[in-house]
């Protein structure tokens, strides 16, 4: 019976959960933070509003929070949620690429470069690569599904 009980471990509580989330989106966006300096540092513009702190702090917690819900009714839904998410996870990270990418073909924000528009697509990256593991710990799926 104890074995049962290791191999189940127990879900954090709604206040660990919380915390969790707002300990990802701060990681999160000091993760951007750094992307978007080192985007500056190697040529894009000042003038990219999409490097700015305010714009991607917001759209970065919002990404957090909305992907949390979805993780989190996917793990209560489905009869596979690890399968479904390991399908999932990249499906959606790619087609998050795409306003990018139209960005950089349009060239019509101010200071657009292919130099920010690639800093973009490394932030999706990497706030998928913080939450995953995050959501892994503080939103986990059951350990007898696949």
């Amino acid at each position: 019976m104890s074995h049962q009980l290791a191999a189940s471990p127990a879900r954090p509580s709604g206040l660990v959960v919380t915390g969790g989330l707002i300990g990802t989106a701060v990681v999160a966006v000091a993760l951007n933070a750094v992307i978007a300096a080192i985007a500056h540092a190697a040529g894009a513009s000042d003038d990219f509003e999409a490097l700015q702190l305010p714009a991607y702090a917001v759209l970065t917690g919002f990404g957090v929070v909305v992907s949390a819900a979805a993780w989190a009714i996917i793990r209560a839904r489905s009869a596979r949620p690890a399968r479904l998410l390991r399908t999932l996870v990249p499906a959606v990270v790619i087609v998050s690429l795409i306003p990018d990418i139209m960005v950089g073909v349009s060239d019509s924000r101010p200071g657009t470069s292919w130099g920010a528009v690639i800093a973009l697509m490394v932030m999706h990256v990497a706030v998928t690569a913080v939450a995953v593991p995050a959501y892994l710990r503080f939103l986990p799926l059951p350990a007898d599904q696949d």
